[in-house]
């Protein structure tokens, strides 16, 4: 498949892999939004992508450099320790996760959506074989 769509697909299956998660740790934050000492966590990958997006761009074989980038990305959770503004030490921004969420499936439901496209442009060009 990747010689048809070169790097779009395996990129794309990675940000489905990144939306999912970011889906549940923020699904984790919003069902310990009472439960005291709770710190939030949030993921971080794009900008590890990007960096390495970049870095394989630069080299001599960007196709090949590229794949290798995607494939090496990896997802990261951190917790986050400040920000207690509550009295029973909880972090929990319900106003922000709710809007991560929100967003979170939007993105999912974009990617989802170009990846359907992707596969019927496909379909039908081989239909007229």
């Amino acid at each position: 498949m990747s010689g048809i769509y070169g790097n779009g697909v395996s990129l794309t299956e990675k940000m489905l892999d990144f939306l999912w998660t970011r889906e549940t740790v923020t699904l984790n934050n919003i069902a310990n939004d009472d439960t005291p000492g709770f710190k939030s966590q949030y993921i971080t990958f794009e900008e590890e992508l990007k960096e390495r997006l970049s870095e394989a761009s630069a080299s001599g074989s960007p196709r090949k450099a590229v794949a290798q980038a995607i494939d090496s990305s990896k997802l990261r959770v951190h917790t986050t320790r400040s920000e207690t503004t509550r009295l029973d030490g909880n972090n929990v921004d319900m106003d922000q996760e709710q809007i991560q969420l929100v967003r979170t499936a939007y993105e999912y439901q974009y990617m989802l959506n170009s990846l359907n496209n992707d596969f019927s442009r496909l379909k039908n060009v081989a239909r007229t074989f």
